[in-house]
């Protein structure tokens, strides 16, 4: 699909416009967003999402949109994943409720850049070297295989690398000063600075030291970079276009945080997730694989995704709603 420079312009501004209305106008102070908040929000990035898919519908047709709406469904999909890892993050670093919009808001933003270099690299590959579509389908379904062994892999935040290099670069204090990420040395308690030193890093007068809130941003930051490793690719299986490539990915990853906040507490009823996420994977690994042979039908490729989604969702309800009547009717049998 061939794209203007003033249609990327006008895409590109309706993405800050719109991350500029949700940091300096609906989350200009610091507050716990609720439930109720948080859907209402997930149902307007959703819906953002949806309408440019139905522009790009009636400026360039059918096939186009359809492989915007695969490609957005695929990076919702996989972006759920994203939400396991921010809860752990978050938990670890103790992040008060109120500053977790804040870190996430940026997050997204880093996202965001991140993202675009990654899809330039790899339409870059692929446009000079088409056989690293074998190479990316390959490691598509192997990483599907190794999401399958290891559902309940794990994570240490304080072990991230970029975590540790950040303690080394310039002192980090543990305590939370708002929602800023660095802090003049002088705004630091005296407990704070002796801390700081008893762990082998020297404080001095109008120096910079990081709050927790930069320690959580690079982890968050580094969770992406891994979680792009897989998408990225997933969504070249679907189209090389760059421009649908991007505004898929963008549109998804918008209202990641709306998603993280209505979706956290009820992550443990998804069990079956990872499973449907496995095979999203897998699929779309395989499409990459037999592209020279067969391409797989855009409509087929959305069936199959959606289909894996609904059915993963629904098994991981239905098993949480008979864990329950199991746990319901052990307690009236103990009252017997």
């Amino acid at each position: 699909m061939s794209v203007s420079f003033a249609v990327w312009v006008l895409v590109l501004a309706v993405i800050v416009g719109a991350l500029v209305l949700d940091l300096f106008v609906f989350h200009r102070d610091a507050h716990e967003v609720s439930i109720r908040e948080a859907g209402v929000s997930s149902a307007i990035w959703v819906s953002l999402g949806l309408a440019f898919g139905v522009a790009v519908w009636m400026f360039a047709g059918s096939q186009p949109a359809g492989e915007y709406f695969a490609g957005y469904l695929i990076e919702k999909a996989l972006s759920v994943e994203n939400i396991f890892v921010f809860a752990l993050i978050l938990g670890y670093f103790k992040v008060p409720a109120k500053y977790q919009h804040r870190v996430l808001f940026f997050g997204v933003l880093g996202a965001l850049v991140l993202r675009a270099v990654f899809i330039a690299a790899g339409a870059s590959l692929l446009e000079r070297f088409h056989w690293t579509v074998y190479f990316f389908g390959a490691f598509l379904v192997f990483t599907a295989v190794k999401m399958l062994r290891h559902k309940d892999q794990s994570m240490d935040p304080g072990r991230n690398p970029l975590v540790r290099v950040l303690r080394k670069i310039m002192p980090v204090t543990d305590e939370y000063h708002g929602q800023k990420f660095t802090v003049r040395a002088n705004d630091l308690s005296s407990a704070e600075i002796a801390h700081i030193e008893a762990g082998g890093s020297k404080v001095k007068a109008g120096m910079r030291v990081a709050t927790p809130m930069l320690a959580v941003l690079v982890a968050i930051e580094t969770s992406d970079v891994i979680f792009a490793v897989d998408s990225i690719p997933a969504i070249f299986a679907v189209t090389d276009d760059t421009f649908i490539v991007f505004t898929s990915n963008a549109f998804a990853i918008l209202g990641l945080r709306a998603l993280y906040f209505l979706l956290a507490g009820a992550m443990d009823k998804l069990r079956y997730l990872k499973v449907g996420l496995a095979g999203v994977l897998g699929f779309v690994g395989v499409k990459m694989l037999v592209s020279g042979a067969y391409k797989i039908p855009i409509v087929v490729s959305l069936v199959v995704i959606v289909a894996l989604l609904v059915v993963a969702t629904w098994a991981s309800l239905r098993a949480d709603s008979r864990e329950r009547r199991v746990l319901e009717e052990g307690r009236v049998l103990s009252k017997v």
